[in-house]
């Protein structure tokens, strides 16, 4: 006698030992977020069942955490072994034949997954229909909502089929085809099967004895699972050998789809090498690529943080060549990718822009908002969607929530856009909203605000006066240490937009001395590029002097300050002195501001100056300079007699003119 056969009359002769069946409940009702998987799932996770749990488990150990709703006898027929069924006679076997024809019609009219484990409850499944029963489940709960699909997955966790099917899953395993078994441990990982599950566990062990013998289209399932299963010895295991099949099979990959799956798993950790040859492969494939492929490109080398300019300058210009084809969501993430990787094309950026100018009236706020956000964190100005959007703001300045009117105030202040004449409008409409706001704003919102609008040169009294008085500073005593240099620069800026803006206010306010922070400046070194060239520039001509190094009210370093003598002053001068009367510096003579900034002060793609560097300028021509911006690029990549001729003709522009002067842009 078989063991098989042994073991199906031992289970017989218990079946009729058994006490007459009773529901029982192992589970609380809880909503799937509260619910504990690992402690559901007792018997394939191998964990501890609670001592009631255990003195009521006296039906079969195949049952992993449901209410009983079947009859013992069922539950034999259901369980037995798929290899068993060989073992019938002829016509039983040409019954359920007849008995599992119709099952994948009516497998994909179910709607939802208790309504596929009802279905497995009339028709035993086979081994390929276990795969396809569970990647259903999976596929009815993509367009629940959220609740509904908590609400379904927790039913589907109290079946009582639902443990059945899992057992039948991990004793068939080793008879599925590799695709079904990449597919299964997909579906139980989307269906929030705990990960150290037993049945998870005995998936991932067999892909990998399987791992070979796995296609294209089975590679790239399992790359999807992989890549959003957390870390542990089997996972770990699986992802190296995976790397090693990848990077084996690489030159028979066909569909660009299957590349990109591949690469998201491989992700950050995948050596160098192995990401240049996945480069090779995406570039070779370039002439296949789609829409969809050309955004999912983009989004797959921020996931694996890899930069590779041919082949993000190859999908910016198909994505650019249809943007009227692209949903908000997929067009959202190109811009994040392109954010992550810091890869900034000019026409990709600008085609957006305008895309999303002609969709003000079509998108929502909180839609607008989100995308002048990632346009600001790349330092690209959009200047039509940012004249759009402020003329809604200005006719519609009471549809801004606070979060919205801190994100509007962090962009414009940011990227320092000239509205012209619609400037003074907005900012009494942003002022507007943020007064209505001022009785249940906090302290450090406000400051933030007030720091935007101070970037922005604009002072609102009833802000300014909240923001300073001692019961609203009480709540800055607080601040965790991570946040605290922040929030002294914050303050340091205001309290210098006060005095140098010197803004007509009701009364005067500063900020108290206790929250501006250590007052001493970096010492940075000279850049000796500059320093050699403006010493240059200074021996040739006459009535100048340079100063290097100077630092303006304790805060702004200018790199090189040039004087030189205003024409026709000289007479003036002395016929000043023989009155006795004196000449201030200013009247008689012109201070010069040479300042080396990084491309990062500049808007992306123009001169125009941003933020901090905008606030700078505008400080320094408060206290009489006239400041010159070069940038480290322009110094670096030229020789030094063409550094200083470059130079000559930006500080001396009346006395000398270069042809290359007006190409060399930041």
């Amino acid at each position: 006698m078989s063991v098989w056969v042994t073991e199906e009359v031992m289970r017989r002769a218990v079946r009729f030992c058994r006490s007459p069946w009773t529901p029982r409940s192992f589970l609380v009702t809880t909503s799937i977020q509260e619910t504990n998987f690992p402690t559901q799932m007792a018997h394939v996770c191998g964990t501890k069942r609670s001592q009631p749990c255990r003195a009521r488990s006296l039906v079969s150990s195949v049952r992993f955490y449901s209410q009983d709703r079947i009859h013992s006898e069922d539950l034999e027929e259901k369980e037995s072994s798929p290899l068993a069924d060989s073992s019938l006679p002829a016509g039983t076997t040409s019954g359920l034949i007849e008995r599992t024809q119709p099952f994948i019609d009516k497998l994909y009219r179910c709607g939802s997954p208790s309504d596929v484990l009802d279905l497995t409850c009339q028709y035993a499944p086979t081994v390929q229909q276990i795969s396809s029963c569970l990647a259903h489940m999976w596929s009815t709960t993509k367009k629940m909502t959220d609740e509904q699909r908590r609400y379904e997955l927790q039913l589907m966790f109290e079946h009582p089929a639902f443990d059945r099917l899992l057992q039948m899953a991990m004793k068939s395993v080793g008879h599925m085809h590799s695709k079904d078994v990449a597919h299964s441990l997909l579906s139980m990982v989307n269906l929030g099967v705990p990960q150290n599950s037993r049945v998870i566990q005995t998936l991932l062990r067999t892909c990998q004895e399987k791992l070979n013998r796995f296609d294209e289209k089975s590679l790239s399932i399992l790359a999807s699972c992989l890549e959003h299963m957390e870390n542990s010895p089997n996972v770990n295991a699986l992802k190296e050998g995976m790397r090693l099949v990848v990077e084996a099979s690489l030159p028979g990959i066909k569909k660009v789809i299957s590349l990109q799956t591949m690469m998201r798993m491989l992700g950050k950790d995948a050596p160098l090498n192995l990401k240049r040859k996945l480069e090779r492969k995406a570039l070779s494939m370039t002439d296949e690529f789609s829409l969809p492929n050309s955004q999912y490109m983009i989004s797959t080398m921020a996931t694996m943080g890899f930069y590779s300019k041919p082949l993000l300058d190859i999908c910016s210009k198909k994505i650019t060549e249809n943007l009227d084809e692209i949903p908000f969501n997929r067009l959202f993430l190109v811009l994040q990718s392109c954010r992550e990787l810091r890869y900034r094309n000019l026409d990709l950026l600008t085609g957006i822009s305008d895309y999303v100018t002609s969709m003000l009236d079509i998108w929502t706020n909180k839609q607008v908002l989100l995308f002048l956000s990632v346009f600001e964190s790349l330092v690209f100005c959009p200047a039509a969607l940012m004249e759009g959007y402020a003329k809604k703001v200005i006719s519609r300045p009471d549809a801004l929530t606070l979060r919205d009117l801190l994100c509007v105030l962090k962009v414009y202040s940011s990227l320092n856009y000239d509205l012209q004449h619609h400037r003074q409008q907005f900012l009494d409409s942003v002022s507007q909203v943020l007064d209505s706001y001022l009785p249940k704003i906090s302290g450090f919102n406000l400051l933030k605000a007030v720091f935007y609008l101070c970037l922005l040169g604009h002072f609102p009294s009833s802000s300014l006066e909240q923001l300073l008085q001692s019961s609203t500073m009480e709540q800055f005593n607080n601040t965790p240490p991570r946040f605290l240099r922040k929030q002294e620069r914050r303050f340091q800026t205001v309290d210098l937009c006060l005095r140098l803006d010197r803004p007509p206010l009701p009364r005067p306010l500063t900020v108290p001395a206790s929250f501006l922070g250590d007052p001493t400046p970096r010492s940075p070194s000279a850049n000796q590029w500059l320093s050699q060239s403006l010493q240059s520039v200074v021996r040739d001509q006459a009535d100048t002097a340079l100063q290097e190094m100077v630092m303006v009210e304790n805060v702004y370093l200018i790199d090189g300050v040039i004087t030189k003598a205003l024409p026709n002053q000289t007479s003036v001068t002395e016929a000043a002195s023989s009155e006795g009367g004196d000449l201030s510096p200013a009247e008689s003579s012109q201070s010069i501001a040479v300042i080396c900034t990084p491309l990062s002060g500049f808007c992306f793609g123009t001169s125009n100056p941003c933020g901090l560097l905008a606030v700078k300028i505008r400080h320094l021509k408060i206290s009489g300079y006239n400041p010159v911006l070069v940038t480290e690029r322009e110094l670096q990549a030229v020789s030094e007699e063409k550094r200083t001729e470059f130079l000559r003709g930006r500080i001396f522009p009346e006395r000398h003119r270069h042809p290359e002067t007006d190409q060399l842009q930041p």
